[in-house]
């Protein structure tokens, strides 16, 4: 286990590490992170306030930088992780708005 924690250090160490953290190929996915968090922190939230539109939106969004960040080399794994993740988050929020908009307790509210 110390040599691992010790090889570890030294990778922290290293120049090409210094220059991967001084990249847009890092930073780009940090600054990223924002969407999916708010996706998430918003799932609690009431679903009246959702934008299908935009859900949809930002789900395409997704999919394709999932694929942009595999197909780009050197792969950006951080990124995929983000799109990833907001995939998920999108998808949840686009059920709890269809389920609000379209199933049978909204149309018996609208009426």
């Amino acid at each position: 286990m110390a040599q691992i924690g010790k090889k570890l250090f030294e990778h922290l160490k290293s120049k090409e590490f210094r220059n991967y953290l001084a990249s847009t190929h890092f930073w780009g996915p940090v600054a990223n992170w924002g969407i999916p968090i708010a996706a998430l922190a918003d799932i609690k939230k009431d679903p009246k306030y959702i934008s299908g539109t935009m859900t949809f939106a930002l789900c395409c969004y997704s999919l394709v930088f999932m694929r942009f960040a595999w197909k780009v080399q050197p792969r950006n794994m951080l990124l995929f992780a983000c799109h990833f993740t907001n995939e998920g988050a999108q998808l949840v929020q686009l059920g709890r708005f269809m389920n609000y908009t379209y199933s049978e307790e909204a149309k018996e509210n609208k009426q």
